[in-house]
């Protein structure tokens, strides 16, 4: 009588520890916040390729010495990435010229910023930058 008695105990106690941990699954999924992560994008192409450009134009002319500097390359990078994330796969945008142009500016200046992350943008590269953001900035002023 006394093992029935242990048996059932410990089956009711194995079923109420199943319910709730049941119960836990279920409702903690839906008190766990979620973040959506943050972009700087609003979806018009040539808003965001003079933002992006502007931006990055702004940049490569901080000083070294600048307190700023590291934070605002870390926020390029972002930027690049963050363009490029939600224009590459758009078939009205990502043969257009513009796109080309940006998308090689910055795979460069991304490119600088991974591999050399503690040196100072070359003159000779912030001039290329300069010039393929401009004309970046220029062209698609001229398609809209």
């Amino acid at each position: 009588m006394n093992s029935a008695f242990h048996h059932l105990s410990n089956r009711m106690v194995r079923a109420a520890l199943a319910i709730c941990l049941g119960f836990c699954l279920i409702f903690f999924q839906f008190t766990s916040e979620v973040n959506a992560a943050k972009t700087f994008m609003t979806g018009d192409f040539a808003k965001d390729t003079i933002s992006v450009s502007e931006t990055l134009k702004e940049t490569i002319t901080l000083p070294k010495e600048e307190k700023g500097l590291s934070e605002a390359e870390k926020e390029a990078v972002f930027l690049i990435s963050d363009y490029i994330s939600r224009y590459r796969n758009r078939s009205q945008v990502n043969t257009s010229t513009t796109f080309t142009t940006m998308q090689t500016a910055l795979n460069a200046l991304s490119g600088h910023y991974k591999t050399f992350a503690k040196r100072p943008v070359p003159e000779d590269l912030k001039e290329r930058l300069n010039k393929e953001l401009s004309k970046a900035e220029k062209m698609v002023v001229k398609d809209n």
